[in-house]
């Protein structure tokens, strides 16, 4: 029963799990190590086992483009590829990058740092990070953990340096492009150091020449049969390659495909790549991470069946990518200045493609100023970018930043001092020479008669004054002349004011002694009324008896005399008597 059931069951078990496995999503692994990734060997072996034709050097250098025009521009194409088993369709893109030192960069998995923790993502989120226009997957990785293989530098930071010997493609600081095999020590060189370095796995083309063979050679593991990379460079797969041709300009290739169904072989990628006039190139990472990504978007077609649905394709998850951006500038032109469609508009002071250089370097600062990091420092009185030129009229100092207060005259640029005219002296030249005294600082005494007519610039004694300045002394006279009578007007006002009572005191006492006046006259008056009053009429006595005949008689008689005596007599006597006299009567 046993053994009926081990016939039976377990075949129909075995064609489950093949059929699941058919059904079941699958990666287009294209790996050109069986284990781990490139060879073991060093540089040294590299380096000697190379064609003589090359020397001693392991690489190939060329000046990279530096057009100011679009940034980069890609084509889909469509190409007819023949070989011995016929012939077939093969899609892709191919990108020519301009100034690659400003607009291409190698960028980590998801942003930066993104090699350290092992980090995989889609080409397209690590595209729309990094602002590409343009981008496709590049170095190779572990698949399983993420780790990122070979060498990488982006954006002037090493990030990993393996020392493997495979194909490396980087950018040099002077813009410099490299591909080829790299010692540890060229990788770190720091005199011309790499911004953009990316490993991949066969050097395709040397020089214009074809360099598979060579490279196999170079780059195969003396632990491994040659078989595996053999393998990996003859199958017909989805391809991912970077090159660059005469002129400098970076060719990025991806092709679409699927191992062993569609797509090309390395010799076939090598022949086209030669066809469109590449000199260098080197084979990057393919099979399912092959990707191109056209201003974040997927525009490739990727060979991974979906992980959600096994009936579609999916980009992969990668490691590095090369990215196309808007050109930047050199080290940020290093803070003297800024990036204006790539390039640096350097401060005062400063050149270079990064404002790294100060202008005085070249043409010196001259007899007047020493060269600073932030250009020349022009001594006092002095400006200019080589500190040539003396201060403007009227200005002086350092950097000629102050004003001078001269009326007349020049200005001492550095100290400002006035150097005034003839006939003029005073710090700011605004006083004319003193009457007999002429010249320079007025240090020349006149031998005219009158030093009325002393000319104070040439000392002449005949000097004639125009009409205008006739006019103006004649004016300025008045002025002085009404100064001087409102100033005696005030020191007169003022001693009248201590010598003298005021206005108010003055009306005062005034008042105070007309009204005394009126009082001593009233007065006066009133008594001499009241007197007459009492001798010609007195109430409190008898009245006096005056014979009547007496009176009329002497009216008669016309003695005038008379009566007047009589009355004067009467008027002499006193009371007394007259009161007696009329009692006796």
């Amino acid at each position: 029963m046993a053994a009926v059931w081990l016939r039976i069951v377990w075949p129909l078990l075995a064609l489950c799990v093949r059929l699941h496995a058919t059904e079941s999503p699958r990666l287009d692994l294209l790996l050109p190590y069986s284990q781990g990734h490139g060879p073991a060997h060093s540089h040294r072996r590299v380096r000697d086992c190379q064609p003589v034709v090359h020397g001693n050097s392991t690489h190939e250098t060329w000046r990279s483009d530096t057009a100011q025009g679009k940034e980069a521009e890609s084509r889909l194409f469509v190409t007819d590829v023949k070989s011995s088993s016929g012939s077939r369709f093969v899609y892709g893109h191919m990108t020519l990058v301009q100034d690659p030192l400003r607009t291409l960069s190698v960028l980590e998995p998801g942003g930066a740092g993104g090699c350290d923790l092992e980090r995989v993502s889609p080409v397209d989120l690590t595209a729309q990070s990094g602002g590409c226009i343009y981008a496709q997957n590049a170095g190779f990785f572990n698949t399983r953990r993420g780790q990122c293989y070979g060498n990488v530098v982006s954006d002037g930071r090493l990030v990993k340096n393996s020392g493997i010997q495979n194909a490396q493609f980087g950018i040099r600081k002077n813009g410099s492009l490299v591909f080829g095999y790299l010692s540890e020590d060229e990788v770190q060189d720091q005199t011309n150091p790499f911004l953009q370095l990316v490993s991949g796995v066969i050097w395709l083309l040397r020089d214009g020449q074809v360099y598979i063979n060579q490279s196999l050679e170079a780059e195969c593991d003396e632990t491994q049969e040659t078989g595996t990379l053999r393998h990996f460079v003859d199958v017909v797969s989805a391809r991912t390659a970077v090159g660059h041709d005469a002129q400098g300009r970076v060719v990025l290739l991806q092709i679409d495909g699927q191992t062993n169904v569609r797509g090309m072989s390395l010799w076939e990628v090598a022949d086209f790549l030669k066809e469109n006039g590449v000199i260098n190139a080197i084979n990057l990472d393919g099979g399912g991470s092959s990707t191109f990504v056209r201003k974040g978007s997927l525009s490739s077609y990727p060979s991974d069946h979906c992980l959600s649905d096994g009936r579609w394709r999916c980009a992969r998850a990668v490691s590095t990518v090369l990215c196309v951006h808007p050109r930047r500038c050199e080290s940020d032109c290093r803070g003297r200045g800024r990036c204006v469609s790539g390039r640096c508009e350097c401060e005062r002071g400063w050149s270079g493609e990064a404002c790294e250089r100060a202008q005085c370097e070249g043409d010196g600062c001259g007899a007047h100023g020493i060269c600073t990091d932030n250009g020349c420092a022009c001594d006092a009185g002095w400006t200019g970018n080589n500190c040539s030129r003396v201060c403007p009229s009227g200005r002086f100092g350092d950097g000629c930043n102050q004003t001078c207060s001269c009326l007349r005259g020049s200005c001492d640029p550095v100290h400002g001092l006035c150097s005034c005219p003839p006939g003029f002296t005073g710090n700011l030249c605004e006083n004319v020479c003193p009457l007999g005294w002429f010249g320079s600082s007025c240090s020349e005494l006149c031998n005219c008669s009158d030093s009325c007519f002393c000319d104070p610039q040439s000392g002449q004694c005949n000097a004639s004054v125009t009409d205008q300045t006739n006019s103006s002394l004649y004016t300025a006279g008045q002025c002085v002349a009404a100064q001087m009578f409102k100033s005696w007007r005030r020191d007169a006002g003022s001693k009248l004011e201590q010598r003298y009572l005021s206005q108010r005191s003055w009306l005062i006492v005034s008042v105070s002694l007309v009204s005394l006046l009126l009082f001593v006259s009233l007065t006066f008056h009133l008594f001499s009324v009241c007197r007459s009053s009492s001798l010609t009429c007195s109430v409190a006595r008898p009245y006096s008896y005056v014979p009547l005949n007496d009176i009329k008689g002497s009216v008669a008689a016309g003695d005038e005399g008379r009566t007047r005596t009589r009355l004067s007599q009467s008027d002499s006597d006193s009371e007394d008597e007259i009161w007696t006299q009329d009692s006796h009567r």
